[in-house]
């Protein structure tokens, strides 16, 4: 693939010591300066491209830079970008109707990142047990979970050593086993308002949720009268092949919360519930950006494409071609396992080398591949759900090129 505009001009080149060094050090990243994306490819300052399969941690959904959203953002930068939450603007009531549409739910709320989703997801529970369960509070989580990296949202998942890592941390959040019913039993209490989880948890390693725990814990907590909310940030709007991973499920939670792909790149997330659970007051949640009409404008062209069945009948064709492909080279090399829902995937590892095969996929030369290790001996694969047919056999073929390269080490 050639990309089709000329490369960006850059400022003067830094040395490669010097990359970053205006940032607050949050993460380590390699020397690689990206300057430019189309589709499922990356060019870098010199020119060297690179086939995408992390997409933003699965953010986005149409590859890089998608005419959609390009249109989408220039034509509503032209018109109105944000006239302040405290008004309706057009994008905003079209984005929530077409997700009331799409998902079954009744009422949305619109908010900037994933963390953001969760943390109204909980308030809104919280404010619902206030009001009809005498002050119930606590939120059942999960062992392996990932929510956010607010504070509350530390405390909500259920990543090692993220309850000290900020101490002292936010409470009423206790924790259950994964695909372990008799334990979220065992969590239960008279202060319990709500259980929240995902279906694939994509940190852990892309940890899928069981059936049969999965409708076994809808119908505890509807038996116990305890809201269900599912974090749907990075398995919803297509990844897992539906528009939604519960109707992968066959279950109706009561609360989802939505992130990354309903962007398609831009800063955008959501709160879907039902209309019994739209307990919050005037002035109980909001935010300076949330529902402004420029992102809520690519939000709606996102979902009017990737929730259309043409489009998640691709994804799910797409996704067998890189499940069969990755089975392969689980065969060929002596690997572990494949396993994953949709275009969300994993390749588990027989050893603790999953980072020094990113590193080694992305040197490859002339082009380079991108992979992400959430685990030591893990590759997670997140690429556009609009990949196409040909660009993953490509990847195939380069994550082969990897994993030989890291064997003879």
């Amino acid at each position: 693939m050639t990309l089709d505009h000329p490369l960006t001009t850059l400022p003067p080149a830094q040395a490669p010591a010097d990359l970053g060094r205006d940032l607050i050090t949050v993460t380590t990243r390699p020397d690689t300066v990206f300057v430019q994306g189309r589709g499922d490819w990356l060019e870098d300052a010199q020119g060297k491209r690179y086939l995408d399969l992390v997409q933003g941690w699965a953010v986005n959904c149409l590859g890089h830079s998608p005419p959609l959203v390009v249109q989408a953002l220039t034509a509503q930068a032209q018109r109105l970008i944000n006239p302040s939450p405290a008004f309706h603007n057009q994008p905003l009531l079209d984005l929530a109707a077409k997700l009331v549409a799409v998902s079954g739910f009744d009422r949305v709320y619109l908010s900037n990142s994933g963390a953001e989703a969760n943390e109204a997801a909980v308030k809104l529970a919280r404010r619902w047990g206030q009001r009809m369960r005498g002050g119930a509070h606590s939120i059942i989580s999960f062992d392996g979970g990932f929510h956010g990296r607010t504070l509350a949202m530390m405390s909500a998942s259920g990543k090692p050593g993220w309850d000290r890592l900020f101490a002292p941390m936010p409470g009423g959040f206790a924790k259950a086993r994964y695909n372990d019913i008799a334990s979220v039993e065992q969590a239960i209490t008279p202060d319990t308002v709500a259980v929240m989880l995902e279906l694939v948890q994509g940190e852990a390693g892309v940890q899928l949720a069981d059936p049969g725990f999965v409708r076994d814990l809808r119908a505890l907590t509807t038996e116990r009268g305890v809201l269900l909310i599912v974090d749907e940030v990075q398995t919803g709007i297509g990844r897992c092949g539906q528009a939604f991973a519960h109707q992968l499920y066959g279950i109706e939670p009561d609360v989802v919360t939505l992130g990354k792909g309903i962007g398609g790149g831009v800063p955008l997330a959501a709160v879907l519930c039902r209309e019994r659970f739209n307990c919050f007051a005037p002035g109980d949640q909001g935010g300076t950006y949330g529902g402004n009409p420029l992102m809520a404008a690519v939000g709606l062209a996102v979902v009017s494409e990737v929730c259309s069945a043409t489009f998640l009948a691709g994804v799910r064709q797409r996704a067998q071609q890189l499940s069969d492909g990755l089975q392969a080279i689980v065969r060929d090399h002596g690997l572990v396992a494949e396993r994953g829902a949709g275009l969300l995937r994993a390749l588990v590892l027989p050893d603790d080398r999953a980072e020094q095969v990113v590193a080694a996929a992305r040197d490859l030369a002339p082009a380079g591949l991108l992979l992400n290790a959430p685990r030591p001996h893990l590759l997670r694969l997140m690429p556009a759900l609009n990949i196409g047919h040909a660009e993953i056999d490509t990847a195939l073929a380069l994550l082969r090129q990897a994993l030989a390269a890291v064997a003879t080490r």
